[in-house]
């Protein structure tokens, strides 16, 4: 997992440490560099494989985007009469930001992605907040990467891959991805074309059934089969060195989890998406692809009972909502948005892991410790806003909700 962003915040908080960004366009209005959500256009829609489309979009305000190769964007949209937030990592690079895309897969029964791929044509508003993640190569420079994707998880890995070459990077890039068969391999003849252009680039695909293609497996890199640790390492045998990348289903991630840090690669060097599937509060048996996370609130969040929960409520801190009018106890161990709703008030949030940015707000009064996940900026944390899913105050507080 990629670590989170330990920092304690106050209403008149420093600057934060900031990190590597892509040069930005001098005395242009960028996108990216808004707080708030805007609306794009989309400009074009492209079948990549039979179930998979990417959306590209084009500011309304003739904006330049400016992003991190790895980063995600979110969707508000209303699908059906009901508002629904997801977020989709961007695949297009912020070297051409001009436009900026989202590649979707069709999930059957699922809400937003057939929604998606039934309605949204050519000349489509859609309200975007802007991108934010840390999951990205800007972060973590290298000498040699391995990028490990499995299904939609190959979004985020393609924007970085195409970044590397449009700024003629020549870093050993390995990019092992997993997918069910050849057909369902996302930017297969991309990745074969760069990989032919580009002696630096080195595309293992894995399927798990060849699906009748012709000399599929047969020497090679194209492998069949389920990738784990054993088969990483044969693949790639200086695994150990490398910067490495992961995105996919968690079972995926996990799984080469373990096996590259059995092979010796420090933990340092190991970054997987963010996002935790399990803890969005998903109705039970529903699993979304890599890639796209639906952001629904958990109104159970941070509910607890006995008398050593009420002790340490009773312990903790003063919390005011300047909106509402309400203050509330929160305990030593809880975060602001978890007392809130344990107190019956349910200010907006949807990730609750410091990911999404939905229940940013500002920070009046007092001091809270906020471990984030990328979903707030250093200016914004500068400018004495915070993370109410992920900040535990060290004082009471007060904050706009």
């Amino acid at each position: 997992m990629t670590a989170a962003v330990d920092t304690a915040v106050s209403a008149a908080a420093d600057p934060a440490l900031r990190p590597h960004h892509p040069p930005h366009p001098v005395g242009l209005a960028c996108w990216g560099d808004a707080e708030d959500e805007s609306v794009l256009v989309v400009q074009d829609v492209v079948d990549v494989t039979h179930d998979v489309k990417t959306f590209t979009f084009a500011s309304a305000g003739q904006h330049l985007f400016h992003f991190e190769p790895g980063q995600f964007i979110t969707l508000r949209l209303d699908v059906d009469g009901t508002e629904v937030l997801r977020s989709y990592t961007v695949s297009s690079p912020p070297t051409r930001p001009h436009a900026l895309s989202i590649t979707v897969k069709r999930k059957p029964g699922g809400v937003v992605s057939p929604w998606l791929h039934d309605t949204v044509r050519p000349g489509t508003e859609l309200r975007v907040q802007p991108p934010l993640g840390v999951f990205s190569t800007s972060r973590h420079p290298a000498a040699k990467y391995l990028f490990l994707s499995a299904g939609s998880g190959i979004t985020p890995l393609m924007s970085m891959t195409r970044t590397l070459v449009d700024l003629g990077r020549t870093a050993d890039v390995v990019f092992v991805h997993s997918a069910r068969t050849p057909a369902d391999i996302i930017f297969r003849r991309e990745l074969e074309a760069l990989e032919a252009l580009h002696p630096w680039l080195r595309v293992v695909p894995v399927v798990a059934d060849a699906g009748g293609e012709p000399g599929w497996g047969q020497g090679g890199d194209r492998l069949t089969g389920q990738l784990d640790g054993a088969a990483l390492t044969a693949a790639v045998p200086d695994v150990a060195e490398r910067e490495v990348f992961v995105c996919g289903p968690a079972p995926y991630m996990d799984a080469m989890r373990t096996g590259l840090l059995a092979a010796g690669l420090p933990e340092a060097r190991y970054h997987q998406e963010t996002f935790s599937f399990e803890s969005l509060g998903l109705p039970a048996g529903e699993q979304l692809d890599a890639g796209e996370v639906e952001l629904v609130a958990d109104a159970e969040a941070g509910s607890s009972g006995g008398a050593g929960a009420d002790e340490a409520v009773a312990e903790g801190f003063a919390v005011q909502f300047t909106r509402s009018g309400c203050t509330i106890r929160c305990g030593r161990d809880e975060t602001i948005l978890q007392a809130a709703f344990r107190a019956g008030i349910t200010p907006p949030s949807s990730c609750s892991e410091g990911v999404c940015g939905t229940c940013k707000t500002v920070l009046v009064d007092g001091e809270v410790d906020m471990q984030h996940q990328g979903g707030i900026r250093p200016r914004e944390i500068a400018m004495g806003k915070v993370l109410i899913c992920c900040s535990r105050p060290l004082t009471d507080v007060t904050v706009e909700a």
